[in-house]
Formats: structure tokens, sequence, C-alpha cells
């Protein structure tokens, strides 16, 4: 089975969500997936299907970059850990390549619950990805 037939629920999913500037390319038994989604419930929605298929992504197979679009916007979370950076992730879970940092006592944008364990977020900086939600605090 080819990685794009073996994805195909994954990649059918992404056409059908509105992702915008959707690239969908096989190189090197990778599958790449890249666009721009109109909600972070999408993206959360892609992230789940691709658990679904290759549960806690071990495979390796697929690079899944969609990024919500700039103009959601999210509320405003604190960055609470006891005294390092939190790890921003690629994906929702400490399996998930690290793409970035957010320091103690930052301010972030929170985009979406992903799930009680991990919250989908964008640093001033535009990064986007998640951490781990015991370390984000709303502000009021």
């Amino acid at each position: 089975m080819g990685v794009m037939s073996k994805y195909q629920m994954l990649i059918d999913e992404a056409k059908k969500s509105g992702i915008a500037e959707l690239q969908i390319a096989e190189q090197n038994g990778i599958l790449y997936i890249r666009g721009i989604a109109p909600t972070a419930d999408v993206k959360n929605k892609l992230w789940d299907i691709y658990n679904q298929i290759d549960p806690n992504f071990f495979s390796g197979e697929v690079v899944l970059d969609i990024v919500v679009s700039p103009d959601v916007v999210g509320t405003k979370v604190r960055v609470v850990t006891e005294s390092t950076a939190l790890n921003i992730r690629k994906g929702p879970g400490i399996e998930q390549p690290i793409i970035g940092q957010a320091a103690k006592g930052e301010v972030i944008t929170l985009l979406n619950r992903a799930n009680s364990l991990w919250w989908l977020i964008r640093t001033v900086n535009g990064i986007e990805g998640y951490c781990y939600a015991e370390y984000l605090e709303p502000i009021k």
C-alpha cells in the first residue's frame, strides 16, 4: 500500500475542509500536506485523523504542515512554567518535534483547545504549534 492510499482519508478531509493553498505531494515514501486552515478546528481534525491512521504518529510517513489562517483571532494566555520555557510542538503530543519555545510569563494567543492536554497556540513571532495545557493560564 502506498503512502497516499494509506492516508487517503486524511487527504480527502484536507481537500473538503477548505484548506487554502493546499499542496499534497509524496516524495521518498513521505507524504507532505501543506496549507492554511480556515479555523483551528479544521487543523485539529486533520491531526485527529492522522492519529487514527498512525496512532501516536510513530511511522514518520506524513509531514502535516498546516497553519491556521492569521485572520483567526484567539484569546490570550500566559505561560506559567516553574522556571523554564514551554516547548511548542508541531503536533499534539510529546513525540512531536519541538518547533519553538515560549518563555515563562510570555503572553501568547490560544487558537483552540485541541483536547484537555494540548492547546493550539500562536506566539507574537508567529510560531504556531501545540503546548501542554497545564502550563497555560487564561488571562482574565
